[in-house]
């Protein structure tokens, strides 16, 4: 008897958003997108009942414009298992493991079955640890004595909020990929990074200039009184970090235009329709094929992988050195989690500012970002490889569907395999670029730091995704305009 056989009864089980049965308005589109975001913003501002709010630390913190959650909120745990439970599926996917066949009905529904289970044990796990230990969401001595179930009661019920909340997660990002516009994850990247960039512009401070337009308005009418002279290494300091921030700026705006460039360079293979004369289109093969999405995946295992040296830092008090030596803020300064910490602004590196522990000696500074560098770049390109494969994005997929759509390169036969031979020119070379190069970007952000201390990689996460959101809603607008062409293209 196979897993699939023994694990059926309860996959097929698994609660599930049912597909809208025909074609969705536009405009509802609009409504349920914009509802759940609204349902976002709603849950990331209310705190579990009995946390001791402003206390504790969120360790995620670095990895928080990647995850989409909010720290001491229901969405503690953001969009972690969901980006964890797809890198187990990739993984196991990738090496053939699970023995589905994508094509099949009913594999179909036992992967998604699976893929649901998994979030949800994902989210126990990640959970848990934060709770019970006291280390992040400690619990409120008040609350439990008012309601005599003691502090593990309290942690209890912190738990069961936080878990639910992840679940809902879950299920707002089915909502959004079946009866809204674009993937839930990627609206809830696009939310964080948007609060975190308005915040870094436009925020003001009871106790001094915040914001970028505050920093500078305090320079300007001598609140901050601090020299902004190039000529000097002060002023130029002053004039490139805090609280000029000139350099931060000029990375932000420099993500923004080359990633827009980079979603605008492709190869086009041009298309025909077998039987509408006259008909044509090409196919794009953009630069960053696979999207920027598979960075979610790398940044989500250096995060699991940061957590669980916290949690031994936490809990095992004789853990040796050369595994990870801890400062009191709760980050690595040495050991092996240490370089495996992926750099996330400038202060990380930049040793001259005076930010960096003593203990930290430049030639360890190059071989944790070296590692980074490598992790990213390599794992940019392996992830987009999967990505594209398990997405139905690859040369044979790709292939089918410009069959399925009545459509055929001109000058070769309307054969899949030979549509398949012409793809495989092009997808996987420009996979393993796009995500190398994503990886790329990523890394440089984060040396240099951007508004409102957004990480790199979540900067062009929020950049790519609005893009790619753009290009939806116009391909809706026209499948709206002109409803022939959903039914030529099988959107119907």
């Amino acid at each position: 008897m196979s897993w699939k056989e023994v694990a059926e009864p309860l996959l097929t089980r698994m609660p599930v958003v049912e597909r809208p049965t025909g074609h969705v308005p536009f405009k509802r589109k609009l409504m349920w997108t914009a509802g759940i975001l609204v349902v976002y913003f709603f849950l990331t501002n209310i705190n579990p009942y009995g946390l001791a709010v402003g206390q504790g630390s969120d360790f995620f913190g670095q990895f928080r414009s990647v995850l989409a959650g909010s720290s001491g909120s229901l969405l503690q745990v953001g969009i972690g298992p969901i980006v964890t439970a797809s890198i187990v599926l990739q993984l196991l996917g990738g090496a053939n493991l699970l023995g589905l066949d994508t094509d099949d009905p009913r594999d179909q529904v036992l992967y998604q079955g699976l893929q649901k289970l998994l979030v949800v044990i994902v989210t126990a796990l990640t959970a848990a640890p934060m709770v019970f230990t006291g280390e992040f969401l400690p619990e409120d001595p008040a609350v439990a004595q008012a309601l005599g179930i003691g502090a593990f009661g309290v942690e209890a019920l912190i738990f069961v909020q936080i878990f639910i909340g992840g679940v809902l997660l879950l299920f707002m990002d089915e909502i959004v990929s079946k009866w809204g516009v674009g993937s839930g994850v990627g609206l809830f990247i696009i939310a964080a990074v948007s609060q975190q960039i308005v915040g870094g512009f436009f925020s003001f401070s009871a106790l001094g200039a915040s914001g970028f337009f505050a920093s500078w308005y305090g320079i300007i009418v001598g609140d901050v009184p601090v020299s902004l002279s190039p000529f000097t290494a002060e002023g130029l300091q002053n004039l490139l970090f805090d609280p000029g921030n000139i350099l931060a700026l000029f990375t932000t705006l420099f993500i923004f235009g080359i990633v827009v460039y980079a979603e605008s360079v492709r190869v086009e293979i041009p298309l025909s329709h077998a039987r509408v004369k006259g008909a044509r289109g090409r196919f794009p093969v953009k630069l960053i094929y696979a999207s920027v999405l598979p960075m979610i995946l790398v940044r989500a295992l250096q995060a699991n992988i940061q957590f669980v040296g916290q949690l031994l830092s936490s809990q095992w008090a004789g853990m040796p050195g050369w595994l990870g030596v801890y400062s009191d803020q709760g980050q690595p300064i040495s050991g092996l989690f240490y370089y495996l910490n992926p750099i996330q602004a400038r202060t990380d590196w930049m040793w001259f500012l005076g930010e960096i522990p003593a203990s930290v000696e430049p030639w360890m500074i190059a071989v944790r970002l070296l590692i980074d560098l490598t992790f990213m770049v390599v794992g940019g390109a392996i992830f987009a490889i999967f990505w594209v494969e398990t997405t139905g994005m690859g040369p044979e997929a790709t292939a089918k569907q410009i069959q399925n759509s009545g459509m055929q390169i001109p000058g070769f036969r309307r054969n899949p395999q030979v549509v398949e031979k012409v793809m495989e020119r092009y997808i996987p070379q420009v996979t393993v670029i796009g995500g190398a190069l994503v990886g790329l970007l990523a890394v440089m952000a984060n040396l240099l730091g951007t508004i409102g201390q957004v990480s790199g990689t979540g900067l062009l996460l929020a950049v790519s995704i609005t893009y790619k959101l753009y290009e939806e809603i116009a391909e809706e607008q026209l499948m709206e305009m002109h409803p022939m062409m959903r039914q030529m293209f099988g959107n119907e």
